[in-house]
Order: C-alpha cells, then sequence, then structure tokens
C-alpha cells in the first residue's frame, strides 16, 4: 500500500516537473524583442490594411491565440502564405511585433485589440 502511494507522489512529482520545464523552455524559445516597438510597427504597418473594413481585414493581437501567433511568425508568411513577412517589415521589427503579439493575444494575462 505504501508503495502505490510512494509510486503516485513519484508520478505527480515528475509531472510537474515536466511541465515546469516545458514552460521554462516555451520563455526561452520566443525572440527576444521589444513589446512596445512592436506595438508601435503592428499600429504603422500593419494596421493600414488590417482594419474593420478595410481590404485585409481586422486584424488585432487578440484575434490570434499566443499558439496561432507562434505558428505565424514562425512560419514567416503573409497574405494567406503568398508574400514573406519581411517584404513588410525588417528581422528586427518582426521580433518586436511577434513579442507584441504574443503577449496580448486572446489567450494572454494581457489580451489587446490595439485600438485604432
Amino acid at each position: 500500500m505504501k508503495e502505490k502511494k510512494d509510486l503516485k507522489d513519484t508520478v505527480k512529482f515528475l509531472a510537474a516537473t515536466v511541465i515546469l520545464a516545458l514552460s521554462v523552455s516555451v520563455a526561452w524559445s520566443q525572440p527576444k524583442g521589444n513589446e512596445t516597438k512592436g506595438r508601435f510597427y503592428f499600429k504603422q504597418t500593419c494596421k493600414s490594411c488590417h482594419t474593420k473594413g478595410a481590404a485585409g481585414g481586422e486584424i488585432t493581437p487578440m484575434s490570434k491565440t499566443q499558439a496561432q501567433w507562434e505558428r505565424y511568425f514562425t512560419l514567416g508568411k503573409h497574405s494567406k502564405g503568398t508574400e514573406l513577412l519581411s517584404k513588410y517589415l525588417t528581422e528586427e521589427q518582426l521580433r518586436d511585433a511577434w513579442v507584441y503579439l504574443v503577449k496580448h493575444a486572446v489567450d494572454s494575462p494581457q489580451p489587446e485589440t490595439c485600438g485604432k
């Protein structure tokens, strides 16, 4: 009986360790960027086409989850995969926009629409 309890405790400990390791791994894998600059670049570059009624349709940080933004920037494609994101922003600007959008995604602790 004691062995079963010890085994359960060990499994719980291992599960908690794995969750912690994954959390740290995700935090380290995110690009280093400037969130404030990212907001500026997003508003300056992206909002001209991505507002309500505009050609690109309305896009805000809350348009996607954190995982969806991560995937979007990892792929580096825009306009349904027909253009490279680097056509619009430099590598540094993309990194900043990535950080801003992920930190304010719909499932983030601080979701944000980015205003008009």
